[in-house]
């Protein structure tokens, strides 16, 4: 686990801990100050890897691994930020059953994700 990722566990274990403090009525606005944390995380990522590509020249382009990664990464944090208000927004619904939907929802977005990434990357572009 990179240091982005080990900050943002700690960011939303602060928000959890947080929540269970002050209760429900402060959720929606703890929840924006995750997403406002988190958006700020993506986006500090985001132009550290510009600056890499802005400095490797052509080896940066977007059909390198890493830029392969750097997307699927963002992708995962983007589906996990909106996970949380889909959360608390599918369990005050239907429990734990809407628990479990929103979440068998998230984790067959991201598998779809990966799948075509993968499949991108080792397509023959040639062939």
């Amino acid at each position: 686990m990179d240091a982005h990722a080990r900050e943002l566990k700690q960011e939303l274990d602060a928000t959890l801990d947080a929540r269970r403090e002050l209760g429900p009525e402060y959720e929606a606005e703890l929840v924006d100050s995750f997403v406002e944390k988190v958006d700020t995380q993506v986006r500090r990522r985001l132009a550290e890897e510009r600056l890499l590509a802005a400095r490797g020249g052509a080896g940066g382009g977007p059909a390198s691994p890493g830029a392969a990664f750097g997307e699927r990464f963002g992708f995962a944090v983007i589906t996990l930020v909106l996970a949380i208000p889909l959360s608390a927004i599918g369990a005050a619904h239907a429990r734990l059953s809407g628990l479990l939907v929103v979440w068998a929802g998230i984790v067959a977005v991201n598998f779809v994700h990966a799948h075509k990434s993968f499949g991108r990357r080792d397509r023959d572009p040639l062939g």
